[in-house]
């Protein structure tokens, strides 16, 4: 009863003293040398001046780290058949233990146009170089390009974060099994499941990257010497366009005609109007003219 009635900041106060007890006792187990023997080891030192001058000659310089570097390379290359390339290409591919992870082909739709293809590769990365010479014998080299960028400081950071997140996870696990209030439990509780997820999520970046280091991408472009030409139809294909060209015209000459045919119907009034205006007209000139020619036969009597 008297557990549950405690402030909350102890909870914080446990979890610290605890943590802070953990990592005095870890620091005060490192053995400290005594005074004589430090006195001793000035005084040999002072005798002998030039012998941690011979023993930094003699030690050995401390190996450089590896570089982690994540390659990329990109070429064109143009080839005499984009098909036959796409095959060697798979064979390659096998030969070198990689992976072809995209491929995206164009076909000609055109005269003009060209065959090309966008092939992307993933390769270990100390097989970069002799795929890269491989794929180049499959045709004239356009152009080329390798990228590198080393990740060895961000794995070095990543790495040494886990370590501490994972010694926390232990500290933490250690407080969890010690009996104490419940509300001390669930505050560790809760830190606990934070730090696993930061643990996750470190883990992912570093499988990530440490993949991006192992395996290099190439992102391959093939094109075609020359634009394909279209082959020659068959004489049956040509007729039955023809055919279809010809009927498909007759159908539109003849729905004009009935559309006219229905516009002359339409204004038909005004069109006999007009046809009876014209043939008056003409009626009556004939008829003057006679009556011009009578006369004169008349006057000549």
């Amino acid at each position: 009863m008297h557990a549950s009635t405690q402030l909350p900041g102890k909870s914080a106060l446990f979890v610290s003293a605890l943590l802070g007890g953990l990592i005095f006792t870890s620091c005060a187990s490192v053995p400290q040398p005594s005074n004589q023997a430090s006195s001793r080891i000035a005084a040999e030192q002072a005798a002998s001046p030039t012998g941690n001058t011979a023993q930094k000659a003699e030690a050995a310089p401390i190996p450089r780290a590896r570089p982690q570097l994540i390659k990329k390379a990109a070429m064109t290359l143009i080839v005499n058949s984009v098909d036959k390339s796409i095959d060697a290409v798979s064979q390659i591919i096998n030969k070198q233990q990689g992976d072809l992870i995209g491929l995206k082909e164009q076909q000609p739709t055109k005269e003009s146009t060209r065959h090309t293809a966008l092939i992307q590769i993933r390769i270990p990365q100390n097989f970069l170089e002799p795929t890269l010479d491989e794929l180049t014998k499959l045709g004239t080299l356009k152009n080329r390009n390798i990228t590198a960028e080393d990740v060895g400081d961000r794995l070095v950071d990543l790495q040494a974060r886990l370590t501490n997140l994972q010694k926390t996870e232990a500290n933490l696990q250690k407080i969890m099994d010690r009996s104490g209030s419940v509300r001390d439990v669930l505050s560790v509780a809760q830190e606990l499941s934070n730090v696993r997820q930061s643990i996750e999520q470190i883990n992912a970046q570093l499988k990530n990257l440490q993949n991006q280091v192992t395996y290099s991408t190439i992102t391959l472009n093939l094109e075609a010497a020359i634009s394909s030409t279209s082959p020659q139809r068959a004489l049956g294909e040509q007729i039955q366009e023809t055919w279809n060209n010809s009927t498909y015209s007759l159908s539109v000459f003849t729905v004009r005609l009935l559309k006219l045919g229905i516009w002359l119907m339409v204004y038909s009034p005004y069109l006999l109007i007009l046809a009876a205006g014209v043939y008056g007209l003409t009626r009556w000139r004939r008829h003057s003219l006679r009556l011009t020619q009578t006369s004169e036969s008349a006057n000549s009597d």
